[in-house]
């Protein structure tokens, strides 16, 4: 097991750097400062709360459930890098208590009339379709700015993220509410990100991560002596973001008729019950009645509220499909996945498009 230098490696070696020039001095624009500083602050006070998992497990002084939990955390921690060959370092062997239900709330929006987002760039993570913030306030401010503008907006709370191996990322108390083994796959999937990542390809970046997460907990469940999993909440997830996708792709279509505003309005009101509609069907004729996502349904809808569905599942298939062409070799699989990123842009999404194909005619 590795032993946490002092000071968790210099608190990451003063911040890598300084991070870097602090954002090259907050990209030197003044009303972008207020937004990259608290970003940067935000980043340094969780990386001070840090304290190693052992020291908080070893603790008699600390809640019992708390180190329970740590306990099973630490030997996915360890699965993930010994059996799936995920990166091996100090990420996830650490704790952060950071006292607020989420480390950070993403804001999205978009144009009334277009699922277009809002991009926003940044030097590590590249360009993402939100902005994250880590007061929820501020995220609230946002939001209420973009309303004036005329923007559907959405807020997510994130309990959860990588900073794709800047820093040693910590298991954050936002997680502890989590059964154990989602506290594993949140493991397995954030270090995939920092075994592998794309700037500016999020679809292949999610895509890939989730299948390492799926895959790996199928193994690490086996590892166990568990029974597989027997799908069943997966199969209504992948259910209910079809039903998403299908009507991001008719308000899609919508937009681009030349309708007045006012009509346009009803015509996009009439897609977002439409999608009620087909939910509750669905639920209640196949899934026997289970609530599980009643509350986003039953939530004001927009635009922006459908970003990110699709984002972290549309590629997975294709992942599948190149674990099984190398046999289930982690490394193999890696080295493939590499090279589909060296590809450009439009090659690689050939080729992802191919493994699907593949997938799909070994499913018939």
């Amino acid at each position: 097991m590795i032993r946490p230098r002092s000071s968790h490696r210099l608190l990451d070696r003063v911040f890598r750097i300084l991070f870097p020039g602090l954002l090259l001095l907050l990209l030197n624009g003044c009303s972008s400062a207020g937004y990259y500083s608290q970003l940067v602050g935000g980043q340094l006070r969780l990386l001070q709360a840090r304290e190693p998992i052992d020291q908080v497990i070893a603790d008699p002084a600390r809640d019992p459930q708390l180190r329970a939990h740590l306990v099973q955390a630490r030997a996915a921690r360890e699965f993930a890098s010994s059996h799936l060959h995920l990166p091996e370092n100090q990420s996830y062997r650490l704790y952060a208590d950071i006292g607020r239900p989420f480390v950070v709330w993403n804001v999205f929006a978009t144009p009334e009339f277009s699922l277009a987002p809002q991009i926003h760039c940044f030097p590590i993570a590249g360009c993402v379709a939100y902005r994250g913030y880590y007061s929820q306030g501020a995220a609230r401010g946002e939001a209420a700015l973009q309303r004036l503008k005329g923007m559907d907006v959405a807020i997510g709370g994130v309990e959860a993220y990588s900073t794709l191996g800047w820093f040693d990322d910590p298991i954050l108390s936002s997680m502890m509410h989590w059964g154990d083994e989602r506290l594993a796959t949140l493991i397995f999937h954030e270090l995939a990100h920092q075994r592998f990542y794309i700037k500016d390809d999020t679809e292949f970046n999610e895509s890939f991560a989730t299948f390492v997460e799926q895959e790996g907990t199928r193994q690490w469940r086996a590892s166990r002596g568990l029974a597989p999993d027997t799908g069943k909440r997966m199969r209504q997830r992948d259910q209910f973001i079809q039903l998403v996708l299908d009507t991001r792709q008719r308000l899609e279509q919508l937009y681009t008729q030349p309708l007045p505003a006012e009509q346009m309005r009803q015509r996009k009101a009439q897609e977002f019950q439409r999608l009620r509609t087909h939910y509750e069907h669905l639920r209640d004729s196949q899934w026997a009645g289970d609530k599980y996502f009643d509350a986003w349904v039953y939530a004001p809808l927009n635009n922006a509220r459908l970003l990110p569905f699709g984002l972290y599942s549309r590629w997975v298939p294709a992942f599948a499909a190149l674990f099984k062409q190398v046999d289930g070799d982690w490394l193999a699989f890696y080295t493939e996945v590499e090279k589909l990123g060296r590809l450009g842009a439009e090659e690689r999404k050939a080729a992802l498009e191919a493994l699907m194909e593949q997938a799909t005619s070994r499913a018939s």
